[in-house]
């Protein structure tokens, strides 16, 4: 039996709570007929634009009598909060319906970080809705807040995005997996909490962790066999989008690392999703592989997603 760390993309999880659910349903027959082939799960999934919405759902509301502001952190746990609980729905469903006595269950996931990390510095993480132009411009002179144009769609907010260094809750998951229960952890990459060094004390951050990063540190802390990292393609290509662009079945960690440096792979796009697996494989033999969704329940057979194992060229 194969311990895998699951890791669902945000923007594949719809725009509306309505559409997410629905979205959810298919995701959970898909997991769930990964544990029908005895692979023990844990889930986490992003959110950046479900704490966006959160996010400009509040400070629109902040403009009303008597309503508090919420700071950024609590936006990202009730992010948690609302996908954990969709998640949870439609995996309870499936799993009745096919008669697997298993529960799920979602920790609510504090991710410490640096307060020093240079990214605070130097904000890049995508949130919340697209804007023109125009409006992007405003809303940072009334705000504050800084927006980057977002792959020709718009304009959208961006957050610092630092290094997640240890998982808060990572013991009371590891009793929840070792006790048989499917658990949806980090969500969104985590809440991001510093500790103070005056008090001891956590704090939480205005900040994103890339999702990706933070299940490649869930996958190490649990010793999972496989980081299976789910995105909107079937495999990782060479030259994306171009004529000669070329699938790639299997890379070793020292061919990822030529790649990047030959910037074969999109910042923002697949390049956090290959650092995450070069991050996973550091010091171990285990398997990371990215690849769609539809993908995923073939995960038994040949030539599925692209597998990256740790090593040099595969012809040495």
């Amino acid at each position: 039996m194969s311990k895998i760390v699951v890791a669902l993309g945000g923007n594949a999880l719809g725009s509306t709570p309505d559409e997410q659910l629905k979205l959810l349903e298919d995701t959970a027959k898909i997991i769930v007929k990964l544990i029908k082939l005895g692979h023990d799960v844990i889930i986490t999934h992003g959110n950046g634009p479900q704490v966006g919405s959160i996010s400009l759902a509040m400070e629109y509301s902040h403009t009303g009598i008597n309503t508090p502001s919420m700071p950024f952190p609590e936006c990202g746990s009730m992010s948690q909060g609302y996908i954990g609980y969709q998640l949870q729905q439609v995996l309870e469903n499936e799993l009745e319906q096919n008669k697997i006595k298993k529960s799920c269950v979602t920790v609510i996931t504090q991710v410490l970080v640096d307060a020093k990390d240079k990214a605070f510095k130097h904000p890049t993480k995508p949130i919340g809705s697209f804007y023109t132009k125009e409006e992007a411009m405003k809303i940072s002179k009334e705000k504050g807040q800084i927006f980057v144009s977002d792959a020709g769609r718009g304009y959208r907010r961006v957050v610092p995005s630092p290094k997640p260094i240890d998982i808060i809750e990572k013991k009371s998951i590891k009793l929840l997996i070792e006790n048989g229960v499917i658990v949806v952890a980090s969500g969104g990459g985590g809440i991001p909490v510093i500790k103070n060094k005056k008090t001891g004390k956590l704090e939480g951050v205005d900040a994103v962790i890339d999702k990706d990063k933070s299940a490649a540190l869930l996958a190490k802390e649990l010793n999972a066999d496989m980081l299976l990292i789910l995105t909107a393609i079937p495999k990782v290509y060479l030259n994306f989008g171009k004529e000669n662009q070329t699938e790639l079945n299997e890379m070793t960690t020292n061919e990822a690392k030529i790649y990047i440096k030959n910037k074969e792979f999109a910042e923002g796009s697949m390049l956090p999703k290959i650092e995450a697996c070069l991050d996973f494989l550091d010091n171990n033999q285990k398997i990371a592989m990215i690849t769609s969704l539809n993908d995923a329940i073939y995960l038994d057979k040949k030539n599925i997603g692209t597998k990256i194992i740790k090593g040099g060229e595969k012809n040495e």
